[in-house]
């Protein structure tokens, strides 16, 4: 669990701790909206995301040392996107998100690309030809 200090405040009533699990779904949610990654590890098969609730803490690790925390995420990125240039992206929103909604330092977020997932093929009916996704 991540604790913010905030002796430095003046105004200072009490501490602030953040659970693991909600710097992971930030972290998730970041991930989630870079063009290119098509899940989080884990969720694919996921029977909540069957039922259209995504938990993005699933693929996520978090290690927390006293102000700073690191991240290891474990993704699949769509086919066609570059690797390099999806996951330096990813580095960099979960980055900004987990910085700028807690104020802790984020010195390491390293991946690891577990899969690669193609878009939905199309499918043509041999009936009566009309092409269907």
């Amino acid at each position: 669990m991540a604790e913010i200090r905030t002796e430095e405040h003046n105004d200072c009533i009490g501490q602030i701790q953040i659970a693991d699990d909600v710097l992971a779904t930030i972290a998730g949610t970041a991930a989630m909206e870079v063009a290119g990654v098509a899940a989080m590890a884990g969720n694919i098969t996921d029977i909540a995301e069957l039922l259209g609730k995504k938990n993005l803490s699933k693929g996520v690790k978090v290690e927390v040392e006293g102000n700073e925390v690191k991240f290891e995420l474990n993704l699949y990125i769509r086919a066609g996107y570059k690797i390099h240039e999806v996951c330096t992206q990813v580095q960099e929103r979960v980055k900004n998100a987990i910085e700028t909604m807690t104020g802790l330092e984020v010195p390491e977020i390293n991946i690891s690309v577990t899969g690669l997932v193609a878009e939905k093929d199309k499918i043509v009916s041999k009936k009566d030809t009309k092409v269907t996704e």
